[in-house]
């Protein structure tokens, strides 16, 4: 907050942009706060709710501006559709519209109909991965094998204060520390049967992801540790599957390390 009272003060600022949760962390800004901040001296704010998905986290209450989605997350819900979607007043969405309609990437009618039938079950969704995301990190965080878990739910999470006030359920989305290396956190990750080993997260199928070398691969050791990615850092994001299936999974991947 105080990085961003002195930019306000020393810059003139149009647009405050951040994610909340972030990406891998689960980082949460205190929205209603930055609100008020950044009103005070003229700036809109842009909240990218992805990680929360809408049911969770309505920014636009809370006071911002804009709100951003990857509706190929969430929102759609079935890893099988690319889509995104912006939310705000009928005077900035309209500049906005007008502004899209120039440069194209209009979706194409089978994407935007995959996306509405996908949020047809998106609060039953939500709800179970919500549930079991929070179980899991609880479980994790008193596993020996695990040296850290980043999720918003949990009391050990910095932020966990404020997602308490703004957030009414913490995700789907765990992230993780194997007591281990590189190569330890990779047999980890390809001991596991049920989630799939892609980049994504939101969709009925729980998905994995070591971001070292499958998001940040193209950069160094050196700067991967600049921003907090270790060797050892697993995303992990929960499907609609069985919470006890799901346990049994990373525990039998775990006992192989």
């Amino acid at each position: 907050m105080d990085g961003l009272r002195s930019a306000l003060d020393q810059n003139n600022v149009s647009l405050f942009f951040t994610e909340s949760p972030t990406n891998p962390f689960l980082r949460c800004v205190d929205i209603e706060l930055v609100s008020k901040l950044c009103h005070s001296k003229g700036a809109l704010v842009c909240i990218d709710g992805t990680f929360a998905a809408p049911v969770n986290q309505k920014a636009l209450t809370l006071g911002a501006d804009v709100v951003l989605h990857s509706a190929t997350k969430f929102i759609a819900g079935h890893n099988d559709v690319l889509g995104g979607c912006i939310s705000g007043s009928e005077e900035l969405i309209s500049k906005i519209r007008l502004y899209h309609h120039v440069i194209g990437g209009v979706i194409n009618p089978n994407a935007a109909y995959m996306i509405l039938r996908g949020m047809k079950t998106l609060h039953l969704r939500v709800q179970q991965q919500n549930h079991t995301a929070l179980r899991m990190a609880q479980f994790l965080e008193e596993h020996p094998k695990i040296i850290r878990v980043y999720h918003p739910g949990l009391p050990s999470h910095p932020e966990h204060h404020i997602a308490k006030k703004q957030m009414t359920g913490f995700g789907g989305v765990v992230s993780f520390e194997v007591a281990g290396d590189l190569r330890t956190t990779m047999k980890f990750v390809d001991s596991l049967k049920i989630p799939y080993l892609a980049p994504s997260f939101g969709g009925c199928e729980s998905i994995v992801d070591q971001p070292a070398i499958m998001s940040y691969w193209d950069l160094s050791a050196s700067e991967r540790v600049t921003y907090g990615i270790k060797d050892n850092l697993v995303r992990f994001s929960f499907g609609v599957e069985d919470f006890e299936d799901l346990k049994a999974d990373i525990v039998q991947a775990l006992e192989s390390i």
